[in-house]
């Protein structure tokens, strides 16, 4: 399998910084709550002095969202999404312990972070610009159509497993109990988005292979260097 963005996602967003993971041998038992605590200290202290919609990552991402013709108050990146939900509700709720991690994760570096059931994902996953045939399942069930030009990220059987590049995933290939393998993406456009994500790769690695004992296969991606190859 493989991932990657489409050359034109390059082309639009050359500032764009992507990581990848691929992590296999997942299970639900691990804990996870000493990394948990340690990246929403940090989500705190940043949230003390600035509110989320100030930092340069989430403002990155609302130029971007902008860019592509969305109200960046209406549709938001994940990591905004995450941040407005920590600072009011002071926590976030326990899904899954891949989950917990990367959400928290996210929260310290205020950069999205989507992850997939790669049982789920056919062939590939390409980030593109939709052709509005696409199929996207929410977490509800309900089947849609994203809009003809929409980015999103698409399998080789044509299924949306997000919406609006970083806005919201799908239901489909969401982790569950029965999970084991996972790609784990994380991209972002502000000026140091380079070295952050750098950094957000590595310390995530770092606590995923201390709470499931493996380490994951990683790669930073750029337009010279689009694509990312595993195999399960």
């Amino acid at each position: 399998m493989h991932f990657q963005h489409a050359d034109d996602i390059w082309r639009d967003f050359p500032e764009l910084s992507a990581g990848t993971l691929f992590i296999s041998g997942i299970s639900g038992d691990v804990s996870v709550e000493d990394h948990i605590h340690r990246f929403q200290a940090i989500a705190n202290d940043r949230l003390e002095t600035a509110s989320e919609s100030d930092l340069p990552a989430i403002q990155a991402w609302r130029r971007t969202f902008a860019r592509m013709g969305l109200k960046p108050t209406q549709y938001r990146s994940a990591s905004e999404a995450l941040l407005r939900r920590f600072r009011k509700e002071g926590s976030l709720p326990a899904i899954h312990p891949l989950i917990d991690l990367c959400n928290a994760t996210s929260l310290a570096f205020a950069i999205p972070i989507a992850v997939f059931d790669l049982a789920h994902v056919s062939g590939y996953l390409h980030v593109r610009r939709a052709s509005g045939n696409e199929t996207y399942l929410t977490f509800a069930g309900e089947t849609e159509n994203p809009e003809a030009g929409e980015v999103i990220f698409a399998d080789g059987e044509g299924r949306a497993h997000a919406r609006r590049w970083t806005n919201r995933q799908s239901g489909h290939s969401a982790i569950r109990p029965q999970t084991t393998h996972a790609l784990i993406v994380a991209e972002a456009l502000h000026g140091t988005a380079r070295e952050d994500v750098t950094r957000l790769i590595a310390t995530l690695s770092e606590a995923i292979a201390a709470a499931w004992g493996d380490r994951p296969s990683t790669a930073m991606l750029d337009r010279s260097s689009p694509r990312f190859d595993f195999s399960i």
